[in-house]
């Protein structure tokens, strides 16, 4: 059962008070659902649960799709621009003030002192983020040969574009069996919509291009990475630490770890640290072109996959490559974690401060305590 009576401005308020809580990342589906099916009955159970699946298997933040996702088959293309918008905006609000505020107090010793306590617990949110990805493959020697494969190619330079397009190969090799449930639909698909969508991304490169080349770099590369973010916003850490700081270098490693910390603290996903990015490098139209490119190429993936679902959900091409493409995302994870701790200037208080935190965050105790909590404190530790 699926509302199509929604109006599309109901869909936008209604996602945008949801997006002023969205902390905790994919745990927001939860909350989702809760709206979605049980207060509003605008999808019911069986399809709201095959978005989970489609959410997973696709690029992109699983919550922020998600929210796409309801928009897309309860309105269509204009339903998913409005749901997906509106979760979406908070974080961009409070990023982009955020990212005010840093540039112009950073250098203060207060602010010194918070951020060197929150880069200790942007290690300890990465390792938590990569021991929840490797658990499901301590059981299968493919997905674990994969993973560690993956952590070896990016030690030794390989970038990890290539490393992901390599486990996507291998992945329709190694995984012989793969469940998939079916579903069937008789809607109508919308090629009009799609084309104007796709054509989107280069009408813009293609204006910025001839523009201004720094946002035209800005864009391009923050399509990249959403276009490989597969499994969810951790995934992206690793594609954004290689081109922000090891490609193009415009930002250090330093700088980028106090980008994810602001990411955490604002709602929405971790992606988000694109806004700060685009902001360093050029303002407010840097942080806002930077925005919109880093979630584009995932919004035309569900907005493809909602219309073209009855032709595609019978290929199994999908979930191998999702398989695959997550275990190598547990090495990139791995290799982040390990480049952020031989970063870290350590010392026993910082040692003590990322042990504590890594067991909160093992503990499920809400990651924004965690970090407003460990701020307060550096303030008066470091």
């Amino acid at each position: 059962m699926i509302n199509n009576h929604v109006k599309i401005v109901e869909l936008f308020f209604s996602f945008l008070k949801l997006g002023f809580t969205a902390f905790g990342g994919p745990a927001m589906v939860a909350y989702i659902k809760e709206l979605v099916v049980e207060k509003r009955e605008w999808l019911d159970k069986q399809t709201f649960q095959d978005g989970v699946v489609l959410a997973q298997v696709i690029p992109g933040a699983t919550a922020i799709q998600m929210a796409g996702y309801v928009g897309f088959k309860t309105r269509g293309i204009l339903g998913g621009l409005a749901s997906f918008t509106g979760f979406g905006l908070p974080a961009f609000l409070f990023m982009l003030f955020l990212s005010q505020v840093y540039v112009k107090t950073h250098d203060l010793p207060k602010v010194i002192s918070v951020f060197t306590g929150l880069q200790v617990v942007v290690v300890s949110i990465v390792a938590n983020a990569f021991l929840s990805f490797a658990r499901p493959l301590v059981n299968s020697k493919a997905e674990m040969f994969m993973a560690i494969l993956s952590f070896l190619l990016l030690f030794f330079k390989v970038s990890p574009f290539l490393i992901i397009f390599i486990c996507l190969v291998l992945s329709q090799l190694v995984f012989k069996d793969v469940s998939i449930n079916k579903t069937e639909t008789s809607k109508r698909i919308n090629y009009q919509g799609l084309l104007i969508l796709i054509f989107i991304p280069f009408i813009e490169l293609f204006f910025l291009y001839f523009w201004d080349k720094t946002l035209f770099n800005i864009s391009l590369v923050m399509i990249k990475i959403d276009l490989f973010a597969f499994g969810g916003g951790y995934a992206s850490l690793p594609l954004m630490m290689h081109e922000f700081v090891d490609r193009l270098g415009w930002i250090d490693n330093r700088t980028f770890m106090d980008g994810i910390a602001l990411g955490q603290v604002t709602p929405g996903p971790i992606v988000i640290t694109a806004t700060f990015v685009g902001y360093l490098l050029k303002g407010l139209l840097g942080s806002l072109i930077a925005t919109i490119s880093v979630f584009t190429p995932s919004f035309i993936i569900m907005a493809l996959s909602c219309e073209l679902s009855e032709k595609i959900s019978h290929l199994k091409i999908f979930f191998k490559a999702k398989k695959g493409i997550l275990a190598s995302f547990s090495g990139l994870l791995l290799f982040v974690t390990v480049k952020f701790v031989t970063s870290t200037d350590w010392n026993f208080l910082k040692a003590m401060m990322a042990m504590l935190s890594f067991l909160a965050l093992y503990r499920k105790i809400d990651i924004v305590y965690i970090i407003l909590i460990s701020g307060l404190f550096s303030i008066f530790l470091f």
